[in-house]
């Protein structure tokens, strides 16, 4: 009985050693977003890093180093190495691979990611107090000359991404073409060489909060897809 109980205990241990994830949370945003993110993943055994980064002092190429590497050096003891990240995170996660390579990386899922840009960034850019409210990498994030995301190319690592269907702030749906998220059009979250893209009744703001959400970030982890019917793309 005692061996039967170490051996289990062991198994369990190496099992929580094998996975570590990074959370990266969204601009102007804290590490207290993803707190409900980080419990579900914790229950599930993941070992969780869940650090805050100063989204709106720095640009994009700045803020991918500062987020992810130190994070990177808490995953050294686990066999492998997964991001869940929300808007802003995502981008980071496409411009820190850019520039370096992650040899124990398995899956990202990034939820809500302006991956073609906003349109929602083109037309507020100029507006006072936007450069105070959102940084350089808000100025980073919408689709003409100073866009990030558009100079990043394809995603040459494994990607299921999450793009949200319901608005809480119509007045910025209006400068946003099609169905979207309140900030994040569908066709905009989506990335050539995704591994997969689902759309769920979720809003922009709370979707790292939503439990269904959830459900489908843990089971694209364990699986390598979503669980839902695919949406087309």
């Amino acid at each position: 009985m005692k061996v039967l109980l170490l051996t289990w205990l062991l198994l369990m241990t190496s099992t929580v050693q094998a996975s570590c994830v990074i959370l990266l949370h969204g601009l102007a945003r804290t590490n207290s977003s993803m707190t409900a993110l980080e419990k579900k993943l914790v229950d599930q055994g993941y070992h969780v890093i869940n650090d805050g980064y100063p989204s709106r002092d720095a640009p994009i190429e700045e803020l991918a180093e500062i987020a992810i590497a130190p994070a990177l050096e808490k995953c050294n003891d686990y066999n492998e190495i997964n991001f869940v990240t929300h808007s802003l995170g995502g981008i980071l996660v496409r411009q820190y691979l850019s520039q370096n390579d992650i040899p124990k990386l398995k899956h990202v899922v990034m939820l809500g990611p302006p991956n073609q840009g906003s349109e929602v960034v083109d037309k507020l850019n100029k507006v006072p107090g936007f450069h105070f409210v959102n940084g350089d990498a808000g100025l980073q994030l919408g689709t003409g000359e100073l866009s990030v995301p558009n100079k990043l190319g394809p995603a040459n690592f494994d990607v299921g991404i999450i793009a949200g269907t319901q608005s809480i702030n119509l007045i910025l749906s209006t400068f946003i073409p099609g169905t979207d998220d309140g900030k994040i059009s569908i066709e905009s979250t989506k990335l050539k060489g995704m591994n997969d893209h689902i759309e769920m009744a979720t809003s922009h703001p709370f979707m790292m909060k939503n439990e269904e959400v959830l459900k489908q970030v843990t089971y694209y982890l364990s699986n390598g897809k979503f669980a839902q019917q695919h949406s087309p793309y």
